[in-house]
Order: C-alpha cells, then structure tokens, then sequence
C-alpha cells in the first residue's frame, strides 16, 4: 500500500459554483447558469472576481445543502 490510502483521505469538495453546476442542477441552459451567477453576485453585493459558493447558491434558489451537494458528487 502507499502512504496516501494508508491516511484515508477522501476527495475534497468545491465550495464554488460555476455554471455547469447550475445547468446539472436546473436543467437548464449553461449560458442561463451564467446569468443565474451573476445575479447572485449582484444579490450579495460581490465583485466580479468574487466567487459564488454552494450556500450562497441554495439560499438565493432556495435548495437544501444536502440536495444539492447529493446532485453535484453524485
């Protein structure tokens, strides 16, 4: 065995959302993903370089954390 599977490290999860995320999760066009960010980034007074992150995203649509993040790694 290596010493990685020796530590038991699982896969680290993203915090930011980009536009495919919101097309996987809506269905939706990605382009639509895209205006949906920057809405977001408008709704939370972000700069443009700011990132949008998977809490901003559920409480701006109002989705459950754990839905979203079952559709995302799933």
């Amino acid at each position: 065995m290596d010493s990685v599977s020796k530590l038991n490290i699982k896969p680290m999860e993203r915090v930011c959302v980009y536009p495919k995320d919101v097309q996987i999760l809506t269905g939706r066009s990605e382009r639509w993903g895209r205006e949906i960010i920057k809405k977001i980034k408008q709704h939370f007074s972000k700069q443009q370089h700011q990132v949008v992150t998977i809490d901003e995203l559920c409480l701006y649509l109002g989705l459950e954390k754990e839905t979203v993040l079952s559709k995302l790694y799933n």
